[in-house]
Order: C-alpha cells, then structure tokens, then sequence
C-alpha cells in the first residue's frame, strides 16, 4: 500500500492550485487598521453626505450648458480617497511561480510584494493579473499590500471603493497553460454535430517532449469528445467533434466542461479546466439576430454594477438574485454597463442562462467628468480591451462585446479610427463575437462612419431617429443599445396622471404610472412599437433593470437624492409596476395580469384616479366595488394603449378594484385586486433565498411558512421583504413606519434597504423606515451550522415577528 502510494506520487507533478485569498486588514490612513472580508466596499456604510464628491458640472448628455451643483451624482458616500489592504501569505512549498489576480479594485491599484512594487493597474473595473514570483518566498510568510486612489470627479455614478471583487493567488509548477490563453469557441453546431475548437499557450519550462490530452466532458462527468496533441510546440490548436450537443441558451443554459492535461512523460505538469457552452451566434440583414440559426430579438436590460445596499461589494447570492429576477420577468440578456463584469456574474449568467452584452469603457479620450477614464485611455485602452476579452472569451452568456457608451468622439475622423482600432482588437482575441457601442448622437456618428463601422449598430435613445438611422446604415439592422429611462418611484402615484419628459415633485419622488421619463428618453411603449413593426429593430436593452447607486436624474440637483429612478425594480430589488409592463411582453411561459395604483386615497374620493392593468391578454373589465367600469382592449392605433389597459375616468371610492384580463379569443387570462387597507395590523415576511429557490420569490408572492436554507459559508444572504398588513391581511402601501432588526445565532444583520432615493438613513445600521409599505432585510450566514433568527420589531404599534433561517 505504502509502495503504490509513492508510485502515484511519482507520476503527479506539482500541477496547478488557485487560492482565495479573501481576509485583508484594511486601513484608510495607515495607522488605525480593521480586519475585513475581500470582496470590500469601504464606503457603502456611509453616511450620505452630499459633501463626498459634490460636482459643479454641465451633463452634456442631458443637454445642459450652464454648470450646476450635483450633490448626489456619485452616490454621495465616502469613496473618494485613498485605501489600503494588506496581508500575509506563505506560499506553499513545492512550486515555481505564483500570479495574483485581482478581479476588480477601485481604483488605481499598486500592488507592493515584501516592500516591493510588483505591479499596477489604472481602470478599476477590469481584471489583472501580477506575477509576483520575483518578489515571494515559498516556504514563508510574504507581505503583500495593496493602495488604492479613487479621486473626486472620475465617475458619473457609485463606483465604491477598494477591494470589491474577488482576489486570488495561482501556483504553477515548471510548466502550465497560461490561463487567459486557453479559448474555447464553437466554430459550427446543430442537434446532430458540433465542432469546437480549443487554443491553448503553454509556459514555463516546456520540455523537448510532452503531450496534451483535450477532453470535454457532458453536464454527468462524461467524456464526449477527445483529442491528444504531442510535440514540444507551446501553442495548442486541435477541433473536438461532439455528436448530439447540448445547446447552450437562456432557455436551455447547458454547459460542458473542458479539461487540459499536459504530461511530460507520465508525470502530469498541469491540469486546466473550465465550463463552456456549445453554441452559435450571428447578425445580419436577412435574419437579425441569431441564436444557434434561430432569430429572435434581445429582450435585455443594463445593469451597473454595484449591489443596492450591499455597494460594490460583490456577492453570489445578490447577484443570483438579481439575474432571476429578471429571467423571471423574461429578460433574456443583460448589458454590464458601462464597465468590464466581473467573473463570479459571468459565470452566474452562463449557469442560469443569460445572454451578455460586455461593455468596456463610458469614455475614451474626450472626459465626461473631469478624472475619469479619459486620463488613463491613450495609455491603457488596448491593454484593457485585451484583459476584457482574453479573460471573458470563453463564457457561452457573451454574445457580443462594447468598446464604448455614447462616446463623445463620434463625429470626428479620430474617433472612427479609433472604434475601427478598438473592435479589430475584440476580434484579434475573440473572432466569434461581434462587436457594439452605444451611439446617442445618431446624426454625428452616421455623417463621420463612425456607426458604419461597427459589426453591431447600437443606438442609444432617439428611438423617432431609427428610420432615418436605418437609410444609412449598411449592416441592415440597427440595436436599441440603451432604451426607455422610464422614471419611477416604487408605490407612488402622482395626479394628474399626465406624460411628461421634465416632470418633478417636491417629495423628490416619480409617479409608478410609468408615464415618466427624461428629455432624451422615452416610454417602454415607443421602444416595443418600433421592435413589433420593424424587422430590422433586432431588441433592446432598458436603462436600466434597477436602480442603482448615483445618478439621480430627474433629481441630479435635488437633495437629498442619492440613487437613480429608472430600475425597473427599485434599489431593494423589489419590482416595481414597470416590472409587470415588462413581463406581461416578454414573459411567453406565465401569464400576467398587474393592477395599478394601490386603493388607498383618503380625500381623493369622487375624484378621477385613473386605473391601469399590464397584463398579455388583450382586453380586461374592470370592476369597482361591484359595479363594472366597462371592457377596454388594447389599441394599436394608440401610444399609451397599444400595449396597457387603461380606464382613465374612474373616480376614486374606498373598497376594492378587480380586474378580469382575457386573450384574444375570450378565454380568462387572470384578475388581480386592490383593496383599501385598514391600519396596521400585523407583520408579513416574503423570504428569498436566490441560490437555494428556482426563482425569484417576490415575483411569485411566496410565504415565510417554506423551508429557509442557507450555505453555512459565511458569504450566502437572504433577503426578507417586510410589510404590513390590516387585520384582514390587506397590504397597507402608505405605511412608513420605522423598523428595527435584530439577528441572532448562526448569522449576522448585513444590510437594509427601502428603495428611497431620498432616504438617508445608513444601509448597514439595523432600523430603517418602510417606503411605499416595504423594506428589504438582508441576513448573511456565518461558518457555522445552525439556525439563524431574525427579529423585526415596530415600536410605534408595538407589532413583532420574528423569523426562523437554517444555514447548512
């Protein structure tokens, strides 16, 4: 036993191992230091300020000329300044090299090995990878230390700061595949064969001799395909032949697993291995869009990146939820605008099924705001394109890449060579995808090439332009690259219910009938018009699929307004009225049927309180206590009814709203209703847990009486939506009560959130007032095994409940 144990030995090298290195101290100042978890927003704690990074600025973008104070542009949290984190490491005997790879770290990082510069990098967003085998000794304990800069005026939105996304440690013996080198495409793929091409770069002490084994693996562990390269030569090229593939789609998100051995002799140096999805995309003028030969039309969302009231601060379980929540509303691609994703939400997006738009950069040599982007680009943009797309090429979601967001330079010569220099680089690295921006000056990118260049036409806005876009255009179809900027406040309705472009309130709030939006923007319905009528429309992606930190347009002057309106769900991640309207079209496998506003008007009574349903039926009945408002179909002919059901003149009297929605051949499609609630009675829970539930519980109105889990792993969330209710159980949606929190047993109080753009009550204290009804309480699991209570207690009406989690 002793004698195989050492032959076994004999034949394994010291392959690869990748470790997470996620227990940093922290310090902003160098002298008072914090023990604290990687990934790290130093800022989200606060408090709101409107004094962190207060900009007098013109926004061009929203036609302004005359500089204004914007008080909450980039969230108005602390995150501006200078961070430090540092560790100490020992590196394991045994092995030759050792990378550190940062996944993200706002921003401006340097990178210090043993009091040792090792390496740097300037964009915040993108990944890098150091080599800091001169600087380390294996066998002991080395000193690594990271310094960050964020400096005032370098974002138009929150960005956080400091170690916000996953970091890690590769070790490597004398030879291995170099990581970002490895890429895997689909050259051709039907039900009945496919043929995948695998490249790999071997590096290192290669020996004169050797061999690579390629193999794929099915979904089981099962090896479907193989091919063995022998030869010195470090570069690997070799086509696997797959029979009856599985295809990889948002409906169907099935992935292989690529595994590369390389021997020398029988000894194994290095093994690598990662998911990938067998699939097709394409785009032209005959079929659109394309997914493995089927056309179909982007039904996407953008997204920025930070995480409500968790920040920037990356989590799996945030971010599974985010992407069921909309799958759930049918959305089936997302853009990570405007700035490179991260790996965990890459491979979330593979696992789960959603298409992605990979964007680069919000500037390029022009600024947008005095130190953003702009200073870094002449120097670094090819060195971050090639990070975005080596490090990313090989996840199935990514269907395109997006070197730019309404990039200032479009009219000129200089810019088109530079969208021309920019999209060759994506297809020297990547020639399977094709490449986008966001264009919001349609006249001025049209009349320099700028547009014509691109593989992808991508307009932001103007949706009115699009038949004028569309004449100059070779490519034969244009992209909704960034639509809607809808404006809305979760459970707020303002009077009269009017369409307007520049509506605002002293409350600081935008009315839920979603009849708002920006001077440059439009409704949902003027996007879906032009996607229904016209071939060459090939989808869209919304600005934006929830609000988020900064950037609070219609308020930008406002205060105290510290986070955007246009989330189709709100900062909290609870869906807003806008999330059915959205559902009720891109939702083919659930009906819908939404009653909007809530029926809780006291002294409105006897006046006019319009009435709105988005449902997928095509007619509805509305009724009021009883008595029916009439049949209402929806009109093509008309802009706001073409694709809602409205019933404008009905006057407002307490009691109950029903609606009955039906299809187009009378057959009942849903109802749903509104009920006038009396005082606050009692509590309700509706609990989610994203990485243990097929979908998103709010949208389905779940219960706390379910079985909670959670991963006793010290990183899993769940998030508790609390409101509360009459005694005859009726949602009371004016209800702003304060509410405290208390976590005890096998996990910890993290965040809380309401959804308020105008709240400047801190996220991670544990009380926070209900807005519109509603708040998001978010319990983090420990390392421990066992259960886990949360207790939510309202003083003001002496109610209390409490609740029961399981961490395993």
């Amino acid at each position: 036993m002793t004698l195989a144990l050492a032959l076994s030995s004999m034949c394994q090298a010291q392959s690869r191992k990748v470790i997470n290195l996620p227990s940093w101290d922290f310090s902003r100042d160098g002298k008072a230091w914090q023990q604290v978890a990687v990934p790290h927003d130093w800022a989200i704690s606060g408090p709101f300020d409107k004094k962190w990074d207060l900009q007098m600025v013109a926004i061009e973008q929203n036609g302004e000329t005359e500089k204004t104070e914007k008080s909450g542009r980039s969230g108005a949290l602390p995150w501006i300044g200078e961070g430090m984190y540092k560790m100490n490491w020992t590196a394991p005997k045994g092995y030759k090299r050792a990378v550190l790879v940062f996944d993200g770290a706002m921003s401006q990082p340097v990178v210090s090995v043993n009091g040792k510069e090792a390496g740097k990098w300037a964009y915040g967003y993108n990944a890098f990878r150091i080599d800091i085998t001169p600087f380390i000794q294996f066998g002991k304990s080395n000193l690594i230390e990271v310094h960050l800069n964020n400096v005032e005026e370098s974002s138009r939105w929150y960005p956080g700061g400091g170690l916000y996304r996953p970091v890690s440690v590769e070790l490597y013996g004398n030879e291995n595949f170099s990581t970002w080198d490895t890429f895997v495409r689909t050259l051709k793929a039907d039900k009945q064969e496919a043929e995948v091409e695998v490249n790999a770069l071997l590096e290192g002490k290669t020996g004169k001799s050797g061999k690579t084994v390629i193999a794929l693996l099915n979904e089981a562990g099962k090896k479907v395909a193989e091919q063995i390269v022998t030869g010195a030569n470090p570069e690997i090229k070799t086509t696997l032949k797959v029979a009856n593939p599985q295809l990889w789609s948002p409906e169907s998100p099935y992935l292989y697993q690529v595994k590369l051995t390389r021997y020398e002799g029988k000894k194994v140096a290095d093994v690598q291995t990662l998911k990938t999805g067998i699939r097709t995309i394409a785009v032209s003028k005959e079929y659109g869009f394309q997914l493995n030969g089927v056309t179909r039309k982007l039904k996407g969302v953008c997204l920025h990146h930070d995480l409500g009231p968790l920040g920037a601060a990356e989590n799996k379980a945030a971010l599974i939820r985010q992407i069921k929540m909309m799958k759930q509303m049918g959305c089936d691609a997302i853009r990570t605008a405007h700035n490179m994703p991260s790996t965990m939400q890459m491979e979330i997006c593979d696992s789960l099924g959603m298409m992605v738009m990979a964007e680069s950069f919000d500037m390029w040599i022009y600024p947008k705001c005095k130190n953003g982007y702009a200073n870094f680009f002449k120097e670094w943009s090819d060195k971050d394109i090639t990070n975005l797309v080596k490090h990313h090429r090989n996840h199935p979601s990514i269907i395109m890449w997006s070197i730019g967001n309404e990039i200032p330079e479009q009219w000129s010569q200089e810019g088109v060579q530079i969208a021309k220099h920019l999209q060759d680089l994506c297809h020297q690295y990547d020639p399977s995808r094709p490449v986008t921006q966001g264009m919001d000056k349609a006249e001025d990118a049209l009349k320099s090439g700028f547009a014509q260049v691109m593989d992808v036409p991508g307009f932001n806005y103007r949706v009115h332009k699009y038949y004028k876009n569309i004449e100059q255009l070779p490519q034969g179809f244009l992209l909704g690259s960034e639509t809607a900027s809808t404006v809305s406040s979760r459970g707020v309705y303002k009077f009269p219910v009017v369409v307007s472009d520049k509506a605002t309130y002293p409350d600081g709030q935008c009315s839920s009938y979603d009849t708002e939006y920006c001077s440059w923007s439009n409704l949902p319905d003027d996007d879906w018009k032009m996607q229904d009528d016209y071939s060459w429309v090939i989808g869209e992606f919304v600005w934006t699929g929830y609000d988020y930190l900064g950037e609070p347009t219609p308020y930008d002057t406002y205060w105290p307004s510290r986070s955007s309106y246009f989330g189709i769900c709100d900062l909290a991640g609870l869906p807003k009225d806008r999330y059915y309207m959205y559902r009720a079209r891109w939702n083919e496998h659930q009906h819908t049927t939404h009653l909007l506003p809530h029926w809780n008007w006291k002294g409105r009574e006897g006046q006019v309180t319009p009435v709105y349903c988005y449902t997928d039926g095509v007619e509805g009945e509305l009724f009021v206590n009883g008595k029916s408002q009439g049949r209402v179909r929806k009109d093509k002919s008309s802009r706001l009814d073409r694709y809602r059901l409205r019933w404008n003149n009905v006057k407002y009297e307490p009691g109950e709203i029903r609606v009955v929605t039906y299809n187009q051949y009378g057959d009942k499609v849903g109802e749903d209703v509104k009920r006038t609630a009396g005082e606050p009675a009692q509590m309700k829970f509706s609990v989610e847990t994203p990485d243990h539930e097929p979908i998103a519980c709010m949208v389905e109105g779940c219960t706390d009486e379910h079985n909670v889990l959670l991963n006793a792993d010290g990183n899993d969330l769940a998030f508790i939506t609390v409101s509360l209710q009459d005694k005859d159980g009726n949602e009371c949606p004016l209800a702003d009560d304060e509410l405290t929190f208390e976590v005890s047993g096998a996990g910890t109080f993290k965040a809380a959130c309401n959804g308020d753009a105008t709240s400047l009550e801190p996220f991670t204290q544990p009380q926070m007032k209900l807005f519109s009804g509603k708040l998001v309480v978010i319990v983090q699991s420990s390392k421990q095994k066992g259960d886990i209570i949360l207790k939510v207690k309202d003083s003001k009406r002496n109610i209390e409940k409490s609740i029961t989690l399981q961490a395993i």
